[in-house]
């Protein structure tokens, strides 16, 4: 096998392109952001058969491979660059927090960012517990609404290990936001958790001012099993 091939990816990746798919891909993603038009399933398959003949690039250079695809314009080289750092993470070393923090405030939109909270910055979090204060503290304090919502669902997956007192000082940290991204997060969170422990969050939402999305988003599962 050949080592990892920036240039080549770009070209196997372009040489699939669809441009039908890509105008409507760019429309649901508001305008913001071009694409080449390969929807998710096929673009895995193409990764999958990229590494067949390529090996993934050393530990060391992925932060330099990763910027190198988030300065491309289509949406699909983030997307790549999201999912090789996932492959990578028990690799990853505490400092790369800077670079997810990186990935969350650049190009944003929700379709990078909550995979980013949740499947990297989610799991580098939980491998090195020692960030989460320092790291949510910054994050949840930041006029980003990127970084707050990363700090509301960094979470999202942590079930028995989610951390209630942290969760409820973030939510009541933002709980009164007009943004959107920001009152779904809320939701979405809380929603997650009630799979967990739906006592606690209907508690909360019993005992807190939230808006009508958020709160509907939490309660969505704990009133399906209701009924």
């Amino acid at each position: 096998m050949e080592s990892f091939n920036l240039p080549a990816l770009e070209n196997i990746y372009r040489e699939n392109a669809n441009p039908e798919n890509a105008f409507f891909m760019k429309k649901y993603m508001k305008d913001k952001f071009s694409f080449l038009g390969i929807k998710s399933p096929e673009r895995r398959a193409i990764t999958s058969s990229f590494f067949k003949n390529y090996n993934r690039p050393d530990v060391n250079n992925i932060e330099n491979i990763v910027r190198k695809l988030w300065d491309m314009d289509e949406r699909e080289f983030q997307y790549f660059a999201m999912e090789l750092i996932g492959k990578e993470l028990k690799k990853m070393a505490q400092n790369d927090i800077h670079l997810f923090e990186y990935l969350v405030i650049n190009k944003s939109w929700w379709d990078t960012v909550d995979f980013i909270a949740a499947n990297l910055v989610g799991k580098h979090l939980f491998n090195f517990p020692g960030l989460i204060e320092q790291m949510n503290k910054k994050w949840i304090s930041s006029e980003n609404i990127w970084l707050n919502r990363t700090a509301l669902l960094f979470q999202l997956m942590y079930k028995n290990d989610l951390d209630t007192k942290l969760l409820e000082q973030n939510i009541l940290k933002c709980h009164d936001s007009k943004e959107f991204f920001i009152r779904k997060a809320i939701g979405w969170v809380l929603r997650e958790y009630s799979k967990t422990n739906p006592v606690w969050v209907s508690e909360f939402v019993d005992s807190t001012t939230l808006s009508p999305l958020s709160k509907r988003e939490a309660l969505k599962w704990i009133n399906r099993i209701k009924h």
